[in-house]
């Protein structure tokens, strides 16, 4: 008997084991199948043009190719937004991996697969294989924690921004909540203290967001719209790629690694830029919440509804192994409970459509004019961003946010709401025709920067009084105001003009502060040190032009002084209710002007040897790994960079800031992929990404695009077949 107990478990092993290079044998031949009917071109970029004989097939190749150039961060996205980061991070991404737990739940995930329409499947299965097809002809990539691909993971990541909704939720308010007993929180003494989310930003990372810029045939010396699609995000966020297929995709632009749709980029026949948003698109409501026996009740109207609670558990590497960590999640029918504040509980309602999202973030690769875009944004889904959109017929277009819930505008949706009052509830979504919106603007031209909308086409702008006052948060920036200056009164633009446009030297942000601190010196007395201490730097910049340069001295002065002006008074602006900007020149004493010049002055003198040091040697490019967080050295090669972060209202933005143990600032976010299009008969369009496409330092194409990205010298890209005659370095099949 003893015998049998041992054999029969070790047969049943044998048994699996066979099942499962079964299993593996057999996709593998399913991979080596689809991989036939995949051409990958790789031109003398190295970046990849996929071609397929089905979309499906150019998925397939397309995340093939994205992960030969950086597998890395293409897992890191997954680990991500499936919240499996502890299991590579250990115990400090718990709580992030909550955050995404709480809105991803992979059995919901895998039943919306399921029920997915047949073509969307297919490329969701056909993303899948193309992922493990590379691991498995690549045995030295050790994944840090997704060894296999399922297709359902494609809809937890379906929409390429760079910081989703989810990730608006405060991570030390939800810990807050969730690392005490739940009764805890309905005790005044467990608030949560608000504060450290109304932090003053630090001065030197930029505001997140990006460009974009649309030119009607009216004002194009061609007489084609242009667009510009200039994203801000982290640096190597996106690859640059081309999707093509026999059943009418060809797609070409910025792919957030690891999706299978090209995010910001164009076709043929049209071309999509989405900008962060100031768009109103979640809100807080405050619970009250009453204890029976064990059980949580909260009150909505003249009823007591239970609230829903749900397990989930958090697995974590420590040093000993993998450990786990367990979760009761609360709900209202509003969403999920995320942190307590004057004894109430707070829930979040924001946009969960995972399904929706995918369909729009891939139908709009496939639209061929503007009737067919705007259907797809009915989808409402692309929920924080605005869209600039130009095609081949001419038209140019505003879309505002793209996912707006109707609310009673009687309430205050700035800040969280009363959830008992059913009045509070959200009735449905805003139609695109209800929410700010343009189509071919008198103007001849429409932007969006991040500000808000009332400014996109100048005096054609959509006007603030005809909508409700939830749709935008937004105001008008410094980059806003610059677009403006670039757009208006302009006629005749090009593809190389509206490049320029777009890396346009002027810092409007130094508009008023500039004169008024001249005013400051001018009227201190002469017997004043700081009179003397100054003289030279205040004729430097009065003799400014306000731009940026590279040999620049005025900027390298002027940044430190605002950046030093943001520490000093930032507060007192924000009490006041007015930008910094203009406090600064209405209401600073002129000896706060002065000595915040005086400080800016000493530290570079300290940091550079003197104050009279060109922007360039300061404000640097350096990519020496492909660390996703960089190791930057002043002891390490680096580029100098011309534009500033885009703060200062610069449209070209590099967001740089010092590292320990550096004196020159190392920019890791603003410009990222760069293009600028004009769809004629034949599209034609030139483009730049930060770095190189590969994420091997060992390619030559890691940093082979710096000097082209540090200058603004955008190159041709290879759209057409015949544009790769002689621009191809090699082709070839996935996994040959």
């Amino acid at each position: 008997m003893k015998k049998k107990f041992v054999r029969l478990p070790a047969l049943l092993l044998l048994a699996l084991l066979a099942i499962t290079a079964q299993a593996q044998n057999s996709d593998l031949q399913r991979y080596e199948h689809e991989a036939q009917n995949v051409t990958v071109t790789r031109d003398d970029w190295g970046i990849a043009h996929v071609h397929g004989q089905t979309d499906a097939d150019a998925v397939f190749g397309m995340i093939y190719a994205q992960a030969e150039d950086d597998f890395n961060r293409v897992e890191t996205n997954y680990m991500n937004s499936t919240g499996r980061a502890a299991e590579a991070e250990g115990e400090s991404a718990i709580w992030r991996d909550l955050r995404m737990k709480i809105f991803i739940d992979p059995a919901e995930m895998k039943q919306r697969y399921e029920t997915s329409p047949a073509w969307l499947k297919a490329l969701m299965d056909a993303w899948a294989d193309g992922l493990n097809f590379y691991l498995a002809k690549h045995p030295e990539v050790k994944p840090k924690v997704i060894a296999h691909f399922e297709p359902w993971m494609a809809l937890t990541f379906s929409e390429g921004s760079i910081g989703g909704d989810i990730e608006t939720i405060n991570l030390n308010q939800l810990q807050a909540f969730y690392s005490k007993p739940a009764v805890a929180n309905l005790s005044s003494q467990s608030d949560n203290n608000l504060a450290a989310a109304n932090e003053a930003r630090d001065p030197n990372i930029d505001p997140g967001g990006s460009n974009g810029i649309a030119i009607a045939p009216s004002n194009t010396g061609g007489h084609h719209a242009l667009l510009l699609i200039n994203p801000h995000t982290s640096f190597y966020f996106r690859s640059e790629l081309q999707m093509t297929s026999d059943q009418g995709l060809n797609a070409y632009g910025a792919v957030t690694w690891g999706q299978f749709f090209i995010y910001q980029g164009f076709n043929e026949h049209c071309g999509w830029m989405h900008t962060s948003s100031a768009v109103d698109a979640i809100d807080e409501y405050l619970e009250t919440i009453v204890k029976k026996s064990d059980k949580f009740f909260y009150k909505y109207g003249n009823e007591e509804k239970p609230v829903t609670t749900s397990t989930i558990k958090v697995p974590y590497k420590t040093n000993a192994g993998m450990a786990e960590r367990t979760f009761t999640v609360y709900r209202t029918h509003h969403g999920p409970i995320i942190r307590a504040q004057n004894g109430k509980w707070v829930s979040i309602a924001l946009m969960q459509e995972p399904l929706k999202a995918l369909t729009q973030s891939y139908s709009r690769t496939k639209a061929r004019n503007y009737k067919e875009f705007r259907q797809v944004m009915e989808l409402h889904t692309n929920s924080s961003n605005n869209t600039i959109f130009a095609d081949a017929d001419g038209d140019i277009a505003y879309f505002h946010g793209n996912f707006i819930p109707r609310r009673d505008p009687k309430f205050d949706w700035t800040k969280s709401v009363d959830g008992s009052n059913p009045e509070t509830d959200w009735r449905g979504l805003l139609s695109v025709d209800e929410t700010p919106r343009l189509l071919n603007p008198a103007s001849g031209w429409l932007y969006n920067s991040n500000n808000w909308p009332w400014s996109a086409a100048g005096p054609s702008s959509p006007k603030q009084s005809n909508y409700p006052k939830y749709v935008d948060n937004g105001i008008e920036s410094p980059r806003g105001l610059h677009a403006i200056r670039v757009l208006e009164n302009k006629k005749n633009f090009t593809i190389e003009s509206l490049r320029a446009a777009a890396y346009d030297g002027y810092l409007t942000w130094f508009e008023k502060p500039i004169p008024a601190l001249i005013k400051a010196w001018d009227n201190t007395p002469a017997s004043d040190p700081l009179k003397t201490k100054l003289g030279d730097q205040i004729a430097i910049l009065k003799a400014w032009d306000l731009r940026w340069a590279e040999k620049s001295i005025p900027t390298s002065l002027a940044v430190f002084w605002g950046e030093d002006l943001q520490r000093r008074l930032n507060v007192d602006a924000r009490s006041e209710g007015v930008s910094l900007p203009e406090y600064i020149s209405t209401k600073a004493r002129p000896e706060q002007l002065l000595k915040s010049l005086a400080a800016a002055s000493d530290k570079l003198t300290a940091d550079f040897g003197t104050w009279k040091t060109p922007w360039g040697d300061i404000n640097r490019f350096q990519r020496l790994t492909d660390d996703i967080v960089h190791p930057f050295t002043d002891a390490g090669p680096s580029i100098p960079v011309g534009f500033p972060s885009a703060i200062w209202g610069s449209l070209a933005s590099f967001a740089a800031r010092p590292y320990k143990g550096s004196k020159k600032i190392y920019g890791t976010s603003g410009n990222s992929f760069v293009a600028v299009v004009e769809f004629g008969p034949k599209v034609r369009a030139i483009a730049v990404t930060a770095g190189g496409e590969s994420g091997n330092p060992s390619s030559k194409h890691f940093n082979d695009q710096a000097k082209r990205y540090s200058t603004g010298a955008l190159r041709e890209v290879y759209f057409y077949p015949a544009q790769l005659k002689g621009h191809t370095e090699r082709t070839y099949a996935p996994g040959n």
